[in-house]
């Protein structure tokens, strides 16, 4: 391998042959150099895909221009071939910020910068501006999946970069990519499990009589705003369904004083791209919207994420956010709800903590030293953090193992 192989951010790709087998390597910086029928076709081989793996959600991403050179993320696709058949896939980026990515190294890169070395670029192997746990590595079978991880290897040190970063990959390729020689950092999020519940009343009734309440308040004080819910599926949604979430969208980020990450353009295209995977939940009062929450699933999984209102009442937002598509988990037997990065609040919602992964490699001898013993500490801290949050579970005792299964 060659240090020049990184697409160019004209679009165009390069190849070279791979030394690990007798695949050919194609680094690309558009999708549309693979095609939706191959790079669909290969998820679907896929143990621990996702709707924000496909082709669809990917290509919008960069068709918009949210997830562009201009925006700080030039794609790197890494993709290994046989013929024209596609046989791995990894989605990749040279990084040059570390926004977008939950996953916070912003002390690595200022530790960097004090020591008088370049952080950025970096690359990155993530799903932008989304933490969901998906496959990264993407292949075939077990040879292709070797050969990847030697090609990404190979790029990783044969390029101008300082690190690379895989986030939030499943835990047998997160152990496998440890097995690599990749350093592992844990996370949690908050996911809320399906109990096989016949109603959102009998999922309040395993919960802790406090817990039970507090909810029961929070929705009657939606109700008796005088506020009422759509579900709309994207196969449903019109141009106005879209325009207004937007509206809700922007205003969520320009009052927390940031700006947007996606455009309307990006929401559109997989409005029209997938809209089998997307749920709009729309609330309103007289007649008129007032705030809108949206959703991706499939028949097995719900991910919370993106909300907003444009006028503000108490407890809308656990409404419109949590409660209402926890009824159509409930409805529609959707075994889990993904609520989205962070947030403790959830647990008092029925949430419950879940470990993610990160892998990363650090080209500096030292600087990967010294990562590797903080890594060390932190994820003893996550193991002791979560075991401090089972045992404030929100769930009655005699519910909390069938809540945790």
């Amino acid at each position: 391998m060659t240090k020049r192989l990184v697409a160019k951010a004209d679009g165009h790709s390069e190849s070279a042959v791979n030394s690990s087998g007798n695949y050919r390597t194609r680094i690309i910086s558009s999708l549309d150099d693979v095609g939706q029928d191959a790079w669909d076709g290969l998820l679907a081989l896929q143990a621990d895909a996702n709707p924000f793996l496909s082709y669809a959600f990917l290509h919008a991403l960069h068709a918009s221009g949210s997830a562009a050179r201009d925006a700080g993320w030039q794609p790197q696709y890494l993709t290994l071939w046989i013929g024209n058949e596609l046989h791995a896939a990894l989605p990749l980026y040279l990084k040059y910020h570390s926004y977008g990515e939950y996953v916070f190294d912003w002390a690595w890169a200022d530790a960097y910068a004090r020591n008088g070395l370049e952080y950025y670029p970096k690359l990155l192997s993530a799903i932008p501006f989304t933490p969901v746990t998906g496959a990264r590595l993407l292949a075939r079978d077990d040879a292709a999946l070797q050969a990847l991880i030697a090609t990404l290897q190979g790029v990783q040190r044969a390029t101008e970069v300082s690190s690379t970063h895989i986030l939030y990959p499943p835990a047998q390729q997160a152990a496998l990519l440890n097995d690599s020689g990749y350093l592992l950092r844990s996370g949690v999020q908050f996911h809320w499990l399906n109990a096989g519940y016949a109603s959102f009343e009998d999922f309040l009734g395993t919960l802790e009589r406090k817990k039970r309440k507090n909810i029961r308040a929070e929705r009657r004080k939606v109700a008796e705003a005088g506020i009422v819910f759509r579900h709309v599926r994207g196969a449903d949604a019109e141009a106005a369904d879209w325009l207004f979430f937007y509206r809700c969208y922007c205003h969520t980020y320009r009052a927390h004083h940031s700006t947007p990450y996606l455009s309307l353009d990006f929401f559109e295209r997989i409005a029209a791209g997938m809209p089998q995977n997307i749920l709009l939940v729309v609330a309103e009062r007289d007649g008129r919207p007032i705030a809108s929450s949206l959703l991706i699933h499939t028949d097995k999984v719900l991910y919370g994420r993106y909300w907003g209102a444009i006028e503000n009442v108490d407890c809308l937002h656990f409404e419109t956010a949590y409660y209402q598509p926890l009824e159509f988990c409930i409805a529609n037997k959707i075994a889990c709800f993904e609520g989205g990065a962070q947030g403790e609040h959830k647990m008092a919602r029925g949430f419950l903590p879940q470990k993610t992964w990160s892998a990363h490699w650090l080209k500096h001898p030292g600087f990967a030293d010294a990562v590797q013993r903080f890594l060390e500490q932190e994820n003893d801290g996550i193991e002791g953090y979560i075991d401090e949050l089972n045992d404030r579970s929100p769930f009655r005792a005699s519910c909390s193992d069938s809540s945790s299964a």
